[in-house]
Formats: C-alpha cells, structure tokens, sequence
C-alpha cells in the first residue's frame, strides 16, 4: 500500500529553520539610537595623528554638539585614549556630533542653492559664447527660459 506522505503545503520551513548561529562584525563606528528633531554625524578630530582644529571649530560654528558618552550607553564604546574631548565619544580621530534637524535642512537648502546658481552661470556662460548677440538681445526672462530649454535637450 501506499504510505500516508503530508501534502507539500503543510509543510512550514519557518518550524525547520534553526536559530541564527552566524556572527556578524561589529561597526567600526557604531550609530547611535535616533533621537526626533536631532541628526548625527561623525566628526573629524584629526588625521594621521595630527589635530585638525579647523575642521572642528568649523563644524562647531555651524551648529554640532558633542554628543556626550553617558547619553548613548547603548553604543558600548571606549573612546580614544588621547581624546581631547572626555566625557565624549570619539573614535579613531572622529568625534559623535549632533545638531538640530532644522538646522541641518537649512545648510542643505543653502548649499542646493548655491550648486543652483553656479550651474544657472555656466549655463548662461556657455549660452553666451555660442551667440553672443542673440543673448545680449534677449531678455532676462526669455535667456531663463532658452537656458531652460538647452539644458532638457542634452
């Protein structure tokens, strides 16, 4: 007789798999939990040894904050030795910065901004030496629009 065989439906791989055994490395640099209305970075300290305190300062001016080792226990990191920056978290000459999410969007919108308009001057530089008196004839509106169109051709 044939033997009684369960249909292949049945059959759940999920109750076969086995726990997950592999083992995965650790981060060099570890991500903090998220934190609403604030964004994370990794600031350079320095370089080959060397302090970089022009970046830091600059960084600072624009608005990041050392994040502080005590309000991210979850990151289970020893900082640099050497850290000029104790109570801090810094890893290999970077430091954990935080700053406002609004603060952050606005120096995205400023650098847009800026890529914009250097774009929008090769643009109208390229336009100018193809026919300069067709340019110097048209109107500002009118090169926008001419520049507008040049640009989806290509």
């Amino acid at each position: 007789m044939a033997e009684q065989r369960t249909k292949r439906d049945a059959e759940s791989r999920e109750v076969e798999q086995r726990p997950s055994d592999s083992w995965i490395p650790a981060s060099v640099l570890p991500n903090p939990d998220p934190q609403e209305g604030w964004v994370f970075r990794w600031v350079r300290t320095s370089t080959l040894g060397h302090a970089d305190n022009t970046n830091v300062s600059q960084k600072f001016r624009e608005g990041w904050v050392p994040v502080k080792a005590e309000d991210h226990p979850e990151l289970e990191v020893m900082s640099d030795i050497d850290s000029r920056f104790k109570g801090n978290i810094e890893i290999g000459g970077l430091l954990l910065c935080k700053a406002p999410e609004a603060k952050v969007r606005q120096r995205e919108d400023y650098f847009e901004q800026m890529a914009s308009t250097q774009m929008e001057s090769v643009d109208n530089n390229f336009l100018k030496q193809n026919d300069p008196y067709l340019w110097s004839k048209l109107t500002p509106v009118y090169r926008g629009a001419l520049a507008l169109t040049l640009s989806l051709e290509t």
